[in-house]
C-alpha cells in the first residue's frame, strides 16, 4: 500500500532524451546480463548497477540525489516481509517441527517410489505456499537426499520434481514467493484474492507438472515393486525417528503455534488495518521471545545478500523509470495491442516467462510494476488481468532453465555438491521447458477465461 501512496503522490516524470533512455535502458540490460552469469554475483552486479546509474543520473540532472531514498522507501515493507519470514522459519526449523513433519510424510508412504512421488509433489507445494519458495527448497531438499540414501532411490528424479512443483506453490499465496509479495504490495492485492485467483491456477499448473513429471521419469525410479519389496522398505522407514531433532516438546508447540498464527495474520492483514511486514515482523519477534535460544544465530540467517541484492534493483528500476525509458516501453505495448486485453495478456505472459527463465523471476517482476502501473494508466485498460498474468507467469517462466528460479538453482546446486550429478542445460530443457511451455499457455488462457467470466474481483 506504501507504494501505492508514494506513486499517487509522486510528481510526473519528465521524460529525457531518446539516446538518455537508450543508455540507461542498456545499462539496465547489462546489469541483468550480469546477474544471470555465474562468474558474477548477482547482488555484486546489482549494486554495480545501481551506483553507475545513480552516478549518471546525478550527472545528467534527472534528479537530486534525495529522490534514491524515495526509490527504497516504496518498497520497505518487502525489506520487512524478507527479514521476518527468514527470522521465523530459522526458528521454527530450529525446533525440530520440519524434520518431523517430514519424517512423519515419509512414514505414510511406505517407502513406495510412487506414493513417495506423489507425497513429495503435493508437500512441495504445500512447504512453499507456506513457508515460502527458499526456506521450503532447503528443508526439502536437505529431506530428499536423506530419503534417496537410506532407500537407495535415485536423486536426481525427486529434487528435479520438487524444484519444479515449488514454482507452482510459489503462485498460491501472497507470501509463498518473492515476486508475488513484490507485485501483490506494489498494486495493493489482498491475501485472500490470492487464494481466490491463484490458488486455483497453482493446482492446475502442479498437475501438469506432475503428469509431465511423471512421463520424463518413468524409467528413472521403479513404479512398481513388489510385496516384498515394499515391505522391506517400510520396515527401513520405521527405524526413521521423527523425534530426533526436537529437543523440547513444549518448544516444538510453541513454534507450531506461532506459524499457524502468523500464517493466519497474513491471511487477514487487510482486514486489520496493517501491512504483511507487520504480521511477519510480529511473527519473528514472538518466535525470538518464546521459541528461540540464539538469537544472533536466527537473526544473522536472514538472507542480507538477497536484501542488499533488491536494494541495488530497486535503485536500478527508479532510475530508469525516471528518465521516461519504462513508460516509453508501456506506450509501445499498448499501441502494438491495440489496448486488447486479448493481446496484451499474451504478450506480457509470455515476456515475462521467458525473462523469467533467463535473468531470474526477481528483477523481471521488479522492472515490469512500474510498465503494467503505465499501460492501466488510462481507464481504457482493466489492470487486474495485467497483474494476475504478471503474477503467474514470473513464477511458472522458473522452470524454463536451470537458473530461472531459485528452487531449481537450489535442486541443481545439491545434487551437484551433495551426490557428484551435473544436471545440464539440455536435460533440464527438455523437462522444465517442456513444461513452463504448456504451464505458461494454460496460465494464460485461465486469466484471460477467468476475467471473461467475471470472477475476477476488483482492487481495493
Amino acid at each position: 500500500m506504501l507504494c501505492l501512496a508514494s506513486s499517487i503522490d509522486a510528481a510526473p516524470i519528465e521524460p529525457a532524451s531518446p539516446a538518455v533512455m537508450l543508455l540507461f535502458a542498456a545499462l539496465m540490460v547489462v546489469t541483468y546480463v550480469g546477474v544471470a552469469i555465474e562468474r558474477f554475483h548477482k547482488t555484486v552486479a546489482a549494486l554495480c548497477g545501481a551506483a553507475v546509474l545513480v552516478a549518471l543520473s546525478l550527472l545528467l540532472g534527472l534528479f537530486p540525489y534525495g529522490r534514491v531514498y524515495e526509490f527504497l522507501k516504496e518498497d520497505l515493507n518487502i525489506f520487512g516481509v524478507i527479514i521476518g519470514t527468514g527470522i521465523l522459519v530459522d526458528v521454527v526449523g530450529r525446533s525440530g517441527l520440519f524434520h518431523f513433519l517430514s519424517m512423519w510424510v515419509v512414514r505414510l508412504t511406505g517407502g513406495s517410489a510412487s506414493k513417495l512421488f506423489l507425497t513429495l509433489c503435493v508437500v512441495t507445494f504445500l512447504f512453499v505456499a507456506v513457508l515460502t519458495i527458499v526456506p521450503a527448497m532447503l528443508i526439502l531438499s536437505s529431506l530428499v537426499l536423506v530419503i534417496c540414501r537410506s532407500l537407495g532411490y535415485k536423486p536426481t528424479p525427486f529434487l528435479l520434481t520438487v524444484a519444479i512443483c515449488a514454482n507452482s506453490g510459489a503462485i498460491a499465496t501472497f507470501a509463498s514467493g518473492l515476486p508475488n509479495i513484490m507485485i501483490g504490495t506494489a498494486a495493493g492485492i489482498p491475501y485472500s484474492q490470492f487464494l481466490q485467483v491463484s490458488l486455483p491456477c497453482a493446482v492446475i499448473s502442479l498437475l501438469v507438472a506432475v503428469a509431465a513429471l511423471r512421463f520424463f521419469f518413468r524409467n528413472d525410479l521403479p513404479w512398481k515393486q513388489t510385496a516384498e519389496q515394499q515391505a522391506a522398505l517400510k520396515a527401513q522407514i520405521e527405524t526413521f525417528d521423527p523425534w530426533a531433532m526436537v529437543e523440547d516438546n513444549r518448544v516444538l508447540m510453541r513454534s507450531g503455534a506461532i506459524l499457524m498464527l502468523t500464517v493466519i495474520g497474513f491471511v487477514f492483514a487487510q482486514q486489520m488495518g496493517v501491512g504483511m511486514d507487520f504480521i511477519a515482523m510480529t511473527g519473528a519477534t514472538a518466535a525470538l521471545l518464546f521459541a528461540g535460544k540464539g538469537v544472533e544465530d536466527a537473526i544473522a540467517k536472514v538472507n542480507w545478500t538477497v536484501i542488499l541484492f533488491f536494494m541495488g534493483l530497486f535503485i536500478i528500476i527508479g532510475c530508469v523509470k525516471q528518465s521516461g525509458a519504462l513508460a516509453w516501453v508501456a506506450e509501445q505495448v499498448v499501441e502494438l495491442s491495440g489496448n486488447e486485453l486479448t493481446l496484451l495478456i499474451p504478450l506480457l505472459g509470455t515476456f515475462s516467462a521467458v525473462a523469467s527463465s533467463i535473468v531470474d523471476n526477481i528483477p523481471v517482476a521488479a522492472t515490469l510494476i512500474p510498465i503494467v502501473n503505465d499501460i492501466a494508466g488510462s481507464d481504457a485498460v482493466p489492470i487486474e488481468p495485467l497483474w494476475w498474468s504478471l503474477i503467474i507467469c514470473c513464477n511458472l517462466g522458473g522452470n524454463g532453465t536451470p537458473i530461472g528460479s531459485i528452487s531449481c538453482v537450489i535442486a541443481i546446486y545439491a545434487l551437484k555438491k551433495e551426490v557428484g550429478v551435473h544436471v545440464g542445460w539440455g536435460t533440464f530443457l527438455k523437462i522444465g521447458g517442456t513444461i513452463m511451455i504448456v504451464q505458461v499457455a494454460g496460465a494464460i488462457l485461465y486469466v484471460l477465461a477467468y476475467y471473461e467470466a467475471g470472477w475476477m474481483p476488483n482492487l481495493p
